[in-house]
């Protein structure tokens, strides 16, 4: 009885994988290029895709994401432009209507205003959350211009530094204010991207002194789960105008979960299964030093 129910579990899960495999294939197959090769998704597509069965019921979810990608100082403009589509009617002729040009970003703000009670609805955030994310960072000069692992350390730990103080502002708005109440705040987030390991376990696992911060031994791979755990959260909590201590943490907790189900679904190292770093502060040292180091054009 216990092989067979065992058998039923992993049979569920498999069907769940090939479920998020099939939409996350459907997303990307649904994208298109103008003639400037700029990426862009049709939203009386997107609407099909997330179920809605006649476009106009569709049309207040992109209302409401305009109103996020205004809230977020984003320029409507740049990520929804009103178009016109060919299609073909029943005689086998074409004619026009109305649709919009969606950018990868207008995407992600849709799926996220979009009845997350659906199956490719919640893939379809998975999926334009991790994807937009990336291609913030591809987008990066700065980041494009690193080829060594601790450049790009560097930059990434700024990166988590920079948007910690914003999502410590976002937690101070939704109630979060005494030190040990964002301690707490910030362990949720741990717990749910590390598999319910808070601060202290992760510090133990990774078998640091106690005079050690694990932030400061992650390598580039595991910096990036919390960059992009640390921005979803900020952006969840402002966006859904999470009130109070519990419902922050729970949202903390969410995304962190949601982050490592991605990374699972990738085939990627779970963040506490992955190497422990040399000291950021030897690298950041040891980058002052070549700095420093007058060069040979110098000397002459």
């Amino acid at each position: 009885m216990r092989i067979s129910r065992n058998w039923d579990i992993k049979k569920h899960t498999n069907m769940n994988s090939d479920v998020v495999k099939r939409h996350h294939s459907i997303f990307e197959e649904m994208r298109k290029a103008d003639e400037n090769g700029v990426e862009y998704w049709s939203a009386r597509e997107l609407g099909k895709i997330l179920e809605y069965s006649e476009y106009r019921h569709f049309l207040p979810v992109i209302d409401k994401a305009k109103v996020a990608c205004k809230n977020s100082g984003q320029p409507i403009a740049n990520h929804f432009e009103d178009i016109l589509e060919m299609v073909t009617i029943g005689s086998g002729a074409e004619r026009q209507i109305d649709s919009v040009k969606l950018s990868r970003y207008a995407c992600y703000l849709i799926v996220q205003n979009a009845d997350p009670s659906k199956a490719v609805v919640a893939n379809g955030q998975t999926y334009f959350a991790v994807q937009t994310r990336i291609a913030e960072i591809k987008q990066m000069d700065d980041y494009n211009r690193l080829s060594t692992e601790e450049e790009k350390r560097l930059f990434l730990r700024d990166e988590l530094t920079r948007h910690n103080i914003q999502l410590a502002d976002a937690a101070k708005n939704a109630g979060v204010i005494e030190p040990i109440d964002y301690a707490i705040f910030q362990n949720h987030g741990y717990m749910g991207l590390y598999g319910g390991l808070g601060a202290k376990d992760i510090h133990a696992k990774k078998g640091l002194k106690k005079s050690q911060k694990f932030l400061d031994h992650m390598g580039s791979t595991e910096l990036a789960a919390n960059l992009f755990r640390a921005t979803q959260t900020e952006e969840k909590l402002r966006r859904e105008q999470v009130k109070g201590k519990t419902k922050a943490n729970k949202t903390h907790f969410e995304v962190g979960a949601k982050v490592r189900k991605t990374i699972e679904e990738l085939g990627g190292t779970m963040p506490e299964n992955l190497p422990v770093a040399d000291s950021i502060k030897s690298v950041e040292s040891k980058q002052r030093k070549q700095l420093a180091k007058p060069r040979d054009d110098d000397k002459k």
